[in-house]
């Protein structure tokens, strides 16, 4: 009878500390992008979306640490209060935190909300119960596309700017609607 082999595969633990976060702990499970769930198909890659400017320059300011330098090699970031003109389409398309955490849309592990979600799943992060709740979010937001794919003459960048910067926020590239 044959013994069955131990991994000798290194766990990849994380710890987080930043100004929302003190000793977070989670454990990368899969490849860096990769090993999504079929239905989660983001157009838009966590670097590529900081490098466009969303959320005003200032989601990502004080946990670099956490994610790849490359990230934020050319990302939008804001110096001191949120930039609105950081963003690709120069508008405010953001609630306030307050607002996401009174609808319910806040999880205790990711406490700025989807797009922490997004860069930790990115990662490798997996929490199947909170992936499928967040994914069940972003395929939601999809009907902002359908609104401009009516309302706009494609390529209209001009047309609907804060419907296309909140596309944004959700890694859809809506550039090219």
């Amino acid at each position: 009878m044959k013994s069955a082999k131990k991994s000798t595969k290194k766990k990849h633990i994380v710890t987080v500390n930043d100004t929302m976060q003190k000793g977070y702990r989670y454990e990368l499970t899969a490849g860096v992008g990769r090993s999504f769930d079929p239905e989660f198909k983001p157009q838009l890659t966590p670097a590529e979306m900081l490098k466009l400017g969303i959320f005003g320059g200032k989601y990502m300011t004080d946990c670099a640490r956490e994610f790849p330098k490359s990230w934020f090699a050319h990302a939008k970031l804001a110096a001191g209060k949120r930039d609105n003109s950081l963003n690709f389409f120069n508008v405010d398309a953001s609630q306030p935190l307050s607002e996401w955490r009174r609808k319910g849309w806040i999880h205790p592990d990711d406490p700025r909300g989807w797009f922490q979600w997004y860069c930790r799943y990115y990662m490798g992060r997996r929490m199947p119960v909170e992936d499928q709740r967040q994914i069940g979010r972003w395929k939601a937001i999809r009907r902002h596309i359908r609104q401009i794919e009516i309302n706009c003459e494609p390529g209209n960048l001009l047309c609907r700017p804060r419907q296309r910067q909140a596309l944004l926020h959700w890694a859809y590239d809506s550039r090219k609607f």
